[in-house]
């Protein structure tokens, strides 16, 4: 059975006793308002670990004025029984005032020109702040072996890859596959944002994404011709708005001219009040 806990001190309290029956520790940090991919994170967790936590904490410090902080779905009861069927340990919810208590000063930032400054750092510039102080904190609570993460978030594995090695956390974080939807939209919280009609406009962003697959596939190397059919696609589908179509070095996310070695397709489109991100790696 999965045990909701709200405390720090109870989940390290949890954390020491499975420590001492030499159990690994997998963890999955979440914002609830679980969908398959979280499941399949959790999944690979247990296969991976002797002891699996989730946590659940719509962070507030990653959330700019104006965002979707007061609005972002919350489904606790929900969330239990789905960690449950796939045999979670401990959900951990600590309310924001646990996680931040009054005084609370310190936050984790990386090179200003670095990883978050690049794709959505661009958008939402204080965002990876707010995500790499509230994954630090969470990794000095639980003291996982292992972490998982979705390829849909492919710049946050990557910044907080960096700063678990920057800063000597020993946990190995771990990238899964993205979970599509049967028609191949990216499985994501903030779907249910969309409206039917812009539900089925949504799966224009992977299918601008399989074009540019299709195309490096045949051959294609050059990074402008590839954007140029990935927004090609994209203008299509009405009331589509274009944050950015980029194609970077998979490891530094810096811009590329020529598509060759490991290479992300990333882009972020607003349909509605969504504002949705995808990638392929090619």
């Amino acid at each position: 059975m999965t045990v909701l806990v709200e405390t720090i001190k109870e989940v390290r309290e949890y954390v020491r006793n499975w420590r001492k029956e030499g159990k690994k520790v997998g963890f999955v940090p979440t914002m609830g308002a679980f969908h398959a991919g979280h499941l399949s994170l959790m999944a690979q967790a247990r296969k991976d670990c002797g002891a699996v936590i989730v946590s659940i904490f719509v962070n507030p410090l990653q959330f700019a004025a104006g965002e979707d902080y007061d609005r972002y779905p919350r489904q606790l009861p929900r969330d239990l029984k789905m960690a449950e069927a796939e045999k979670a340990d401990i959900v951990f919810s600590p309310s924001v005032a646990e996680m931040y208590p009054k005084g609370f000063a310190t936050h984790v930032i990386q090179d200003k020109n670095g990883l978050p400054s690049k794709l959505c750092g661009q958008f939402r510039p204080d965002h990876f702040t707010g995500v790499m102080t509230v994954v630090a904190k969470l990794f000095n609570i639980v003291r996982p072996d292992l972490a998982y993460f979705g390829q849909k978030d492919y710049q946050q594995f990557l910044i907080i890859r960096r700063m678990a090695t920057d800063l000597n956390m020993d946990v190995e974080t771990r990238l899964m596959p993205t979970v599509r939807e049967d028609d191949g939209l990216a499985m994501s919280s903030r779907n249910i944002y969309l409206g039917p009609k812009q539900r089925k406009d949504a799966t224009g962003l992977h299918r601008a994404l399989k074009r540019a697959e299709e195309m490096v596939n045949s051959g294609e190397s050059s990074a402008a011709t590839v954007v140029g059919e990935i927004r090609r696609v994209i203008n299509r589908v009405k009331g589509a708005r274009i944050d950015y179509i980029a194609i970077v070095n998979a490891e530094t996310l810096e811009p590329v001219k020529e598509i060759k070695g490991k290479t992300l397709v990333a882009l972020a489109v607003r349909i509605g009040k969504a504002r949705l991100i995808d990638n392929v790696l090619v």
